[in-house]
């Protein structure tokens, strides 16, 4: 068995609430590392076939560390959660239950603890028949009864557990959104971290989990530990000499809201602009000032990005939300045409112990919003609610809606492209998504890579993804290690090449680092063409080429439709891939490996 790993893949059967281990597939490994890689390698050979509903036992929900998870190295404390989407549909609609895998990654301390609990990955299947928490001891699996916690938001739960089991063990839980099927629910961690993309939080709640608590105390196999001790203190070094890290560490990701609109890219009511008057209000140093109490850090970070605070003044006084994160910050504050701090804090505080994506929550309320403020919903449709762009109130009101799936929520709980649908053609144009993927912070017409970032994503709608073909391997490799993007933003891919290669013994210069991240990318592709996705699904939403702004610093800034098939026509071209179609073609997938992968399931 090669270092890094332990060999050991847990499963868990629950419909009958049993576990067993199986041997890691390390042949496996070797050509999709871990995290999101054998994420999507596990769901192809689980899923073969197209239209699963995502939200049936049958779906897999997925937790894989990385090779370097558990390893005393900055940046490597994540863990990929990998399924079938419970959001995203294609365009052309004639298969039932058809959507994208999904994969999704959260920070903390629950990846690295699942790896020193002696487990590879975590694999739920089936149904429970009663709501449970699943306990992972080392190899001691048990279930408690959460008949409790059933109904409770997510603070609530982790704080119950966290007395309950004592601060060695690290937690995840979601929220009554993700019990009621939410289509974008979320899972929460103890470190008040959130993944969400793609609905995992409405496959966990499908299946009757409440929660997940993990303890391990397990050494990780290394192939040269005396090498990873170095290079852990090179990597150390190389973060703290890094020209952004003071900053970061005072401030996290909050200045990019204020930077962001002032390139004129910060996503404001519902896409329409691209900055937003009453920003200093939500960013630095109005945060610092009146809202952040303590930070801390994922494991063996010194970044301590992670910023909590708690209201000091106004009508939300005294609640505790952490952030705001560029993400939430943007989506839940500008995109709503919110103004004050507390106000957003608060909306991050309650989608948070709902459950919810902060990044999907925020669009489906610019986009009620918006069909609001242009007539084609109006207050007898909304159960008497009139949501006026930065109404936090009334804001508030609709997630309780959505995520107990009550009144106007019931509709706005499939998320924007599913919602519009119902709501009729007037909702369409208002719908900001790509593949039923609910588009993120950073706005189109100021910056037009983000055509691609969002239009490519195999997830649909993310921002994440980066707007080159290198750049999307890269960060799909970083995935695949279970590392962090924005530690990778400080030191670089090298430190992290160098400990894949010192803890398993394989070669990872950059063109098989490169060829790796093609390889998922390409399987993840598959996977989507499988049910149905094409071209016209990686286009944006057709009302995104009429926009044009109407102030800022980026003022009649818009992007043509044109504009969009010109860069998709080159995209497919530098990949190898069919222009037509936008399908990998039969030579690409033989030179990656996946010819007869492919095969085997056509």
């Amino acid at each position: 068995m090669s270092g890094g790993f332990t060999g050991r893949t847990l499963e868990i059967d629950l419909n009958r609430q049993r576990h067993f281990v199986s041997d890691t597939d390390m042949k496996a490994a070797a050509l999709y590392l871990g995290g999101r890689g054998m994420g999507i390698k596990t769901l192809w050979d689980r899923i073969p076939t197209a239209g699963l509903d995502p939200l049936s036992p049958e779906n897999p929900l997925m937790f894989w560390p990385g090779p370097l998870s558990g390893l005393p190295l900055a940046g490597a404390s994540r863990v990929s959660v990998v399924t079938k989407a419970a959001n995203t549909s294609p365009l052309d609609g004639s298969l039932e239950n058809a959507s994208t895998v999904t994969y999704s990654s959260i920070g903390g301390h629950f990846g690295p603890a699942l790896k020193m609990a002696g487990f590879d990955g975590l694999i739920l299947s089936g149904r429970s028949d009663r709501p449970v928490v699943l306990i992972i001891d080392e190899n001691k699996i048990s279930f408690r009864d959460a008949a409790d916690l059933w109904g409770q938001t997510t603070s609530i739960t982790l704080e119950t557990l966290g007395r309950e089991l004592g601060p060695d063990f690290r937690l995840l839980a979601i929220g009554p959104a993700g019990e009621k099927g939410v289509r974008f629910a979320g899972i929460v961690s103890d470190v008040r971290r959130t993944t969400a993309r793609g609905g995992s939080g409405a496959v966990m709640g499908s299946k009757n989990i409440k929660a997940i608590a993990v303890r391990g105390t397990i050494p990780i196999p290394m192939n040269k530990a005396e090498g990873l001790m170095a290079l852990r203190r090179d990597t150390a070094t190389l973060l703290s000499g890094w020209s952004n890290y003071t900053h970061w560490r005072r401030w996290g990701p909050t200045p990019l809201l204020l930077s962001s609109a002032q390139a004129g890219m910060l996503t404001t009511k519902n896409f329409r602009e691209g900055s937003w008057q009453d920003i200093a209000n939500l960013s630095i140093p109005a945060t610092e000032r009146e809202f952040w109490v303590h930070h801390t850090a994922c494991a063996h970070c010194t970044l301590k990005c992670v910023k909590i605070g708690q209201i000091s003044k106004g009508p939300w006084r005294g609640v505790i939300a952490e952030g705001p994160g560029y993400s939430a910050g943007a989506m839940l504050g500008s995109n709503c045409g919110v103004s004050d701090l507390g106000g957003l804090m608060k909306l991050i505080s309650r989608a948070d112990d709902l459950g919810m994506d902060p990044i999907a929550a925020g669009n489906v309320l610019g986009f009620v919003m918006d069909l609001y403020d242009n007539g084609v919903l109006g207050s007898a449709e909304l159960g008497g609610l009139s949501p006026e762009w930065g109404k936090v109130p009334v804001m508030l009101e609709l997630l309780d809606q959505i995520a107990f799936r009550q009144g106007i929520g019931e509709v706005l709980s499939l998320g924007v492209k599913k919602a519009a649908a119902v709501l009729g053609a007037k909702a369409v144009p208002f719908a900001m998504h790509v593949k039923g993927q609910e588009l993120a912070g950073w706005n189109v017409p100021a910056s037009h890579d983000f055509a691609l970032v969002y239009g490519t994503a195999n997830r649909g709608g993310s921002h994440q993804e980066g707007a080159t073909i290198q750049e999307q391997h890269r960060r799909t490799f970083l995935d695949a290690l279970c590392v962090c993007r924005f530690v990778y933003g400080a030191v670089g891919l090298a430190p992290y090449q160098r400990a894949l290669s010192l803890a398993t013994g394989w070669q990872s210069d950059d063109a098989s680092m490169l060829a790796a991240g093609e390889r998922i990318w390409t399987l993840e592709k598959m996977f989507n063409a499988r049910e149905g996705f094409r071209r016209a699904d990686d286009r944006l939403p057709p009302s995104m080429t009429s926009i044009v702004f109407t102030t800022g610093p980026k003022k009649g800034a818009s992007f043509p439709a044109e504009k969009q098939e010109s860069l998709l026509d080159k995209y497919y071209g530098d990949r190898g891939w069919d222009i037509k179609t936008s399908l990998p073609t039969p030579a690409k997938l033989k030179s990656l490996g996946l010819d007869k992968l492919v095969e085997k399931q056509s």
